[in-house]
């Protein structure tokens, strides 16, 4: 038991009810709790003055803050993780809010990455937070490949997947290359890789380069050396973080102020090492997790907080994680249904389209 689950057993009834007013007012005002307020909340009648007593032995305890002098009270970021977990009431998917995210999958079929970002923009639109979608590494297998001559210079090599997705890069190819070669180059790799993902081709190229160095000619090897070695590494670097609605981080009060911190934020969330770290704080639970404030690792930043879920195929393997970036003073009843309930929709649009 950690120390916040003991105090919230020790607190008496009076004081559990202050406690849970004090935090619920909050989380729907966004403004301090005075005792007079609650003194027309609570369910036993009481004076402005004991309620005020109850507040200070809160505030002793660390779970209440008087953010000004002669102020009502706030919870503390300890107050709030009580709260979650001894208090919190989950409600059900709102029949408005469940509609407005499966809106985004009527209509013309989309590829996995088109319809992971509309479900995004859903989502932030749906919980007014910014929203975060890791799409899975890309393991759909390869359909066909071909290189591209642009000029002397540039050419391109295009990989189309099972899944109906399509990649294209530019690189400088070896000199001297010919329209025979691109062909050459491009009917080899394919009578091998197809069916095959994008790892198991680069190894089988490999091996295969090397013992058919008869059947193909130096400047077609060359082309596919130089063609692939732009993927080089990159089989698993598919992964990417999508995110929605930055700007709702910024509809406080005091924008200007908030400005910096939300930058320095998503500049966080946009490091490779981060994106890992995101899918870690999802995988280490079961379900949806609430992270709040500096307890969050992923941004060590206070005054935002972190909803997240892993979602999963239909194998039941954790292929990303979804989750929803906002206030402390977020609405954790309605947002941890909803956040379950997109990664379940992810889950399914992975599994659908793979």
């Amino acid at each position: 038991m950690n120390n916040a689950s003991k105090i919230l057993e020790e607190l008496n009834d009076r004081s559990r009810e202050v406690f849970r007013s004090v935090v619920e007012s909050y989380l729907t005002t966004g403004e301090p709790v005075g005792s007079r307020t609650l003194t027309r909340t609570l369910s036993e009648k009481v004076s402005a003055a004991t309620v005020r007593n109850v507040m200070q032995d809160l505030e002793f305890l660390g779970l209440l803050d008087s953010p000004h002098v002669s102020a009502g009270r706030i919870p503390t970021q300890m107050g709030l993780r009580m709260f979650v977990d001894g208090l919190l009431e989950i409600g059900d998917l709102d029949e408005s809010d469940r509609q407005k995210i499966d809106a985004t999958m009527s209509g013309t079929s989309q590829d996995v990455e088109t319809a992971l970002d509309r479900i995004g923009a859903a989502l932030s639109g749906v919980t007014q937070g910014a929203s975060l979608v890791l799409t899975p590494k890309r393991e759909a297998a390869i359909k066909h490949i071909e290189f591209v001559s642009l000029n002397q210079n540039k050419a391109l090599v295009v990989l189309v997947f099972s899944d109906g997705h399509v990649e294209n890069r530019l690189f400088t190819p070896p000199p001297g290359q010919t329209p025979s070669s691109m062909r050459e180059a491009t009917n080899f790799l394919n009578s091998l890789i197809e069916g095959k993902t994008l790892a198991e081709a680069r190894k089988l190229i490999h091996t295969e380069i090397v013992g058919r160095r008869q059947e193909i000619d130096q400047l077609a090897r060359d082309l596919v050396d130089s063609g692939l070695a732009i993927w080089e590494g990159n089989s698993e670097e598919t992964t990417r973080l999508i995110v929605r609605g930055r700007s709702n981080l910024l509809a406080g009060d005091d924008p200007d102020q908030e400005l910096e911190r939300i930058r320095t934020l998503f500049d966080d969330l946009e490091r490779k090492r981060d994106i890992a770290e995101f899918l870690e704080l999802a995988e280490d639970g079961d379900g949806v997790r609430i992270f709040i404030g500096s307890e969050n690792k992923l941004f060590s930043l206070s005054g935002s907080s972190l909803v997240v879920s892993p979602y999963m195929n239909a194998d039941r393997k954790i292929i990303g994680a979804v989750g929803v970036i906002g206030p402390t003073r977020l609405n954790y009843g309605r947002i941890v249904p909803i956040v379950d309930y997109t990664a379940q929709l992810l889950g399914r649009v992975v599994s659908d389209r793979s």
